[in-house]
């Protein structure tokens, strides 16, 4: 943290990217006898991160954190109920979430396209399309600002390097009080990012355009914004 600048910002629009599939209702739910509806709701809270975290925590996240009664709580709960086992992110680890999103649409888009392209590589073959549904939120306190330090250790581009290096960042800017981190976009230049380390932080969210990414065989996809959840 010595000699990292500490940013006061209001930001009215920023851009998360989710799967559409997470929009839409559960397709077998027109299949099930409205009396079963409250058994197949306690499975559902046995199972999932989300609930078990607003109910009682879940890794690393204390269920005071959660936030109840807002725009799209669920969804917001979720980016910090849910991280992958044994695979850590830029700015968090395999215990706890967090909210990423983007200033700019293209700087989501290249983010989230990245990711996609490296595991669609490691399977060998470019075939798919994915539905992306822009969340839309609004930030307002103090964040570590890494924009006048574009050469920082957590901004490395190969995750061996930048996510030991953002981790502990992340770590340090929770515990000292800050809800974030900005930060120059790594896989977008000229774009910036910001992640939100607790829940409280991501305010005033909307569902905003839907974008449609497809790989037909090469590594490079097609990106193309639809009207409507298909």
């Amino acid at each position: 943290m010595d000699g990292l600048t500490v940013s006061r910002v209001a930001i009215e629009r920023t851009v998360r990217l989710v799967s559409t599939a997470r929009l839409r209702e559960a397709v077998l739910l027109d299949l099930v006898d409205p009396d079963e509806l409250d058994a197949l709701a306690e499975i559902e809270g046995a199972t999932s991160n989300r609930l078990l975290a607003q109910d009682r925590g879940a890794g690393d996240v204390d269920r005071h954190e959660m936030v109840f009664g807002v725009s799209h709580a669920n969804f917001i709960n979720a980016a910090f109920a849910y991280a992958r086992p044994g695979s850590p992110n830029r700015f968090n680890g395999t215990d706890r979430g967090a909210w990423y999103a983007g200033f700019e649409p293209e700087t989501s888009l290249a983010e989230v396209r990245h990711h996609l392209t490296a595991f669609l590589a490691a399977t060998g073959v470019y075939q798919a399309t994915v539905d992306y549904a822009e969340l839309l939120a609004s930030f307002a306190g103090e964040y570590v600002d890494l924009r006048p330090n574009p050469d920082h250790p957590a901004l490395a581009p190969e995750p061996a390097a930048g996510y030991p290096a953002g981790n502990a960042l992340a770590n340090a800017t929770r515990a000292s009080g800050y809800y974030g981190i900005i930060y120059p976009s790594v896989r977008n230049p000229g774009g910036t990012c910001i992640v939100a380390l607790v829940p409280h932080a991501v305010q005033s969210v909307v569902q905003g355009d839907i974008y449609r990414m497809q790989w037909r065989g090469q590594p490079e996809p097609s990106i193309t914004r639809i009207d409507a959840l298909i």
